[in-house]
């Protein structure tokens, strides 16, 4: 019998399994000069990021092209969560992966977990991994109330968590709008690393990963001075699962 494979189990085939991302490399070269010429792109805080070892990236998202310009500029490799739809595509289903894309389905459940596990994988390896905590696109361009996803990863593994400013991609391409507008600014923004040790001695606290993720949030904030609204954005999350926090009432 064959060992069994906890990530095939959960609905992530091993095209999409961390290590696929073998061509990020090539296509960082190839791409950055065609966005250098697009739009004028300005990268602010790339010292925040970590020159080796695991660090999770979490961005405001507004555009597809989020991924695109942090996965460009950031420098080394990453493999950000994207939702499993791309996989029906066969415009999408190969190079998404191969870039680093770790698809998840946005069903839940055993599904979703195995996006948790790739995830584990890519940081145990010393990686970066980046995932958006609004689980969505933000329609209106405000920014949304985070998932608790990363500072569950960051607070198991011990790795910083990097807040990251985006500016500029949803002017690039409004929402559902095919084609981007060309000769536009894009300002990524890398902001200072949130280390999970400050919280790991009040224990096994759901309240912490909550915590964790409002400051997260609010340094997203302070990048981006979008206005900040606390309810979670509408559409299904693309997010690993989250704790939830539960307060006891008499």
């Amino acid at each position: 019998m064959a060992p069994h494979n906890d990530s095939e189990s959960a609905g992530i085939s091993s095209a999409a399994l961390p290590g696929t991302g073998r061509a990020q490399r090539r296509a960082r070269r190839l791409i950055k000069p065609l966005l250098d010429n697009l739009w004028k792109v300005s990268i602010e805080g790339l010292e925040n990021v970590p020159t080796e070892g695991p660090a999770i990236l979490c961005p405001n998202h507004i555009s597809f092209f989020d991924s695109v310009f942090t996965m460009v500029y950031v420098g080394r490799q990453i493999s950000f969560v994207g939702k499993a739809e791309y996989m029906d595509s066969w415009k999408t289903k190969h190079l998404f992966p191969a870039l680093g894309m770790i698809p998840i389905d946005r069903a839940g459940g055993s599904k979703s977990e195995g996006a948790l596990i790739a995830a584990e994988n890519v940081l145990r390896r010393g990686e970066l991994f980046g995932i958006y905590p609004e689980g969505t696109r933000s329609r209106d361009g405000a920014l949304y109330k985070g998932h608790t996803g990363a500072a569950r990863l960051a607070v198991k593994l011990g790795c910083p968590i990097i807040p990251v400013g985006i500016i500029g991609t949803r002017e690039i391409q409004p929402p559902d709008k095919i084609l981007p507008k060309v000769g536009l600014q894009c300002t990524v923004k890398f902001g200072q690393p949130l280390l999970p040790q400050r919280y790991l001695e009040r224990g096994d606290d759901h309240l912490v990963l909550r915590e964790m993720t409002d400051e997260l949030m609010f340094e997203i904030r302070e990048l981006t001075s979008q206005e900040y609204r606390n309810v979670y954005a509408t559409k299904k999350a693309e997010s690993i699962p989250t704790e939830q926090a539960v307060i006891a009432t008499s």
